[in-house]
C-alpha cells in the first residue's frame, strides 16, 4: 500500500512543480484531475504533454494512480451529461496512452423525479455501458467514489448497482468518510465489497454530537470533512483490513478540510498515512 493525492485542489501548481514536490513529502502517486482546465486536460492532452509527464514521473520515482474525471453521467443537464460522458471517454483513452489501469468518476445523481433506487436501475445502465464496454477493450477499470450525494449514498445501492452493471472492471474508490457520518459500518463494507475496491480515498470526518443532538441526523452542520487522522475513521484498523482483503493500491487524499491550506493538508496526511502502511 502506498500514499497519493487527489491533484485538484493544487490546479495552480504545474506538474513540472507538482511532482517534485510530492515526491519531497512523501508522496509516491497522484491521482490526476484530467477535467476540463486542469492539469492535465483529457481533452487536449497531446503527446509531448504525455512525454513530459512520463520523464518527470520516472526522474522522481511517483506513479500515476488513477486518472480523475468527476461529474455528473446521470442527473444533470442533458449538456452537462454529454460533456461529462466525453470527459470519462477521453480519460480512458489517455489512461491507456499512460499505462494507468483505473479511472475513477462518479454514479451522478438521481434523475428528477426519481429515487436513488429507480435511476440506478432505469438510467445507469444506459450511462455506463458504452464507457464500460470501452474501457474493457483497453484494459482499463471504473472506479465510482461512494459520495452520499450520488445515485450509491449506501451499501443497498452499491448492491444493486454492481447487480444491474456486474462487469468485472467496474469498482469503487473507496472513501470510507462517507459511511461514517451516516452510520454505516465501514469495516463491513470492505469486507463485502472487497472484490470491487479498486482504488482507496484517504478522507476523515469530524463529528459535532452536541449540534447533532440538538438538530438531529437530518439537519446540518454536525459533521465535515477533516484531514486523515483529525476524524473518527480508525486508520490503523481500516488499513489492516484493507490488507486482510488483498488490496494493495492507494490511500488517495481527498483533501477538503477548510483548516488546512492545500500544500500543508497534504503534507500532514502523508507523514500520517506513511506511519501507517
Amino acid at each position: 500500500m502506498y500514499v497519493g493525492i487527489l491533484t485538484a485542489p493544487l490546479r495552480k501548481k504545474p506538474l513540472a512543480e507538482l511532482v517534485p514536490w510530492a515526491a519531497q513529502h512523501g508522496i509516491q502517486a497522484l491521482e490526476i484531475d484530467v477535467g476540463p482546465g486542469s492539469h492535465l486536460d483529457a481533452a487536449t492532452a497531446d503527446d509531448g504533454q504525455l512525454e513530459q509527464l512520463r520523464g518527470l514521473l520516472a526522474t522522481h520515482g511517483l506513479r500515476i494512480s488513477s486518472l480523475a474525471a468527476y461529474g455528473p453521467l446521470v442527473g444533470a443537464s442533458e449538456e452537462r451529461v454529454r460533456q461529462q460522458a466525453r470527459t470519462v471517454q477521453q480519460a480512458i483513452s489517455l489512461a491507456a496512452k499512460l499505462g494507468v489501469d483505473t479511472v475513477c468518476t462518479l454514479a451522478g445523481m438521481p434523475v428528477a423525479g426519481k429515487s436513488r433506487a429507480q435511476t440506478i436501475a432505469e438510467d445507469l445502465p444506459g450511462a455506463f455501458r458504452p464507457l464500460l464496454d470501452l474501457a474493457g477493450q483497453h484494459g482499463i477499470r471504473i472506479g465510482l467514489e461512494n459520495w452520499f450525494a450520488t445515485n450509491i449514498q449506501h451499501l443497498d445501492h452499491w448492491r444493486q448497482l454492481f447487480d444491474v452493471l456486474p462487469d468485472a472492471h467496474f469498482g469503487l474508490n473507496f472513501d470510507p468518510s462517507h459511511l461514517d457520518w451516516q452510520g454505516i459500518e465501514v469495516l463491513s463494507a470492505v469486507h463485502e465489497f472487497k472484490d470491487r475496491i479498486f482504488h482507496v480515498h484517504a478522507k476523515d470526518v469530524a463529528v459535532d454530537e452536541v449540534r447533532r443532538a440538538r438538530v438531529g441526523y437530518g439537519g446540518d452542520g454536525w459533521w465535515r470533512y477533516v484531514l486523515p487522522g483529525y476524524g473518527r475513521i480508525r486508520w490503523g484498523e481500516f488499513i489492516t483490513t484493507l490488507r486482510q482483503i488483498g488490496y494493495d493500491g492507494v490511500l488517495s487524499v481527498e483533501h477538503e478540510d477548510g483548516a488546512f491550506p492545500a500544500e500543508e493538508g497534504f503534507i500532514k496526511s502523508a507523514r500520517y498515512l506513511n506511519a501507517l502502511v
